[in-house]
């Protein structure tokens, strides 16, 4: 098996995807080309050792949505970015809610996409050398070797990315976190994008820990500031 860092690229554009293709080869990705979202999900299952997909959302079968839907229905933790357009905000807040870590508006420029396929690449490498341990919180035990989030025993799939919020709230109950600070421990001091990114991720969390979502106990919103780990 290649050692390379290996990614999917889902783009039905010919000249779009062979702009990225070039550009990830050059950064030393092994790239993986796919033009339908039934392609997609059929080499995602063939090679296992992909560790991230770059999805459009406009693809001629199944959209690019329903793409990332499926992959973190099947409990993936690959790192996903969505490309998406500059001018629907719907887009990509659709795409974090189903489940993509990153998104990219359109038109991008290699140097943007590179840094963020990067970033994202390094939070998912960092994943192999946590040390073994478990926090515990009220119903809640995360554990660290094996990345996963228990509520009153029952197993909760989280994202790479949740994991990472998750952890971060847990290391720092009751503390008061600002979206920047959150920002910058969760996609890093490099990470250069909006603070939407934490709204969304936080409100996805929601519906996957909280017993009422829209009245959360667990995440807590400090108005005009950010969020905290309720200490219950």
């Amino acid at each position: 098996m290649s050692n390379a860092k290996k990614i999917l690229v889902l783009e039905d554009e010919p000249s779009i995807r062979s702009f990225v293709v070039i550009n990830l080869e050059r950064a030393g990705y092994e790239v993986v080309e796919a033009e339908a979202g039934e392609v997609a999900l059929k080499l995602l299952k063939e090679q296992p050792d992909i560790r991230m997909a770059l999805l459009d959302i406009m693809l001629p079968d199944i959209d690019g949505f329903e793409v990332c839907r499926r992959i973190r229905g099947t409990g993936s933790k690959i790192g996903i970015i969505m490309l998406t357009s500059k001018t629907q905000e719907v887009d990509r807040v659709t795409g974090l809610m189903t489940g993509a870590d990153d998104y990219v508006t359109k038109p991008f420029s290699p140097t943007e996409l590179i840094a963020r396929i990067d970033a994202l690449y390094r939070r998912i490498g960092d994943a192999v050398v946590e040390d073994p341990g478990r926090l515990v919180s009220g119903p809640f035990v995360l554990n660290t070797r094996n990345r996963t989030l228990e509520k009153n025993g029952e197993r909760i799939r989280l994202t790479q990315v949740e994991y990472t919020i998750m952890k971060y709230f847990m290391d720092n109950p009751g503390k008061a976190i600002s979206r920047g600070d959150m920002l910058t421990a969760v996609w890093g001091n490099e990470y250069f994008g909006e603070y939407k990114i934490v709204d969304v991720n936080i409100r996805r969390l929601r519906l996957k820990i909280e017993d009422d979502p829209a009245f959360p106990s667990h995440i807590q919103t400090v108005w005009g500031y950010g969020y905290k780990w309720g200490n219950d």
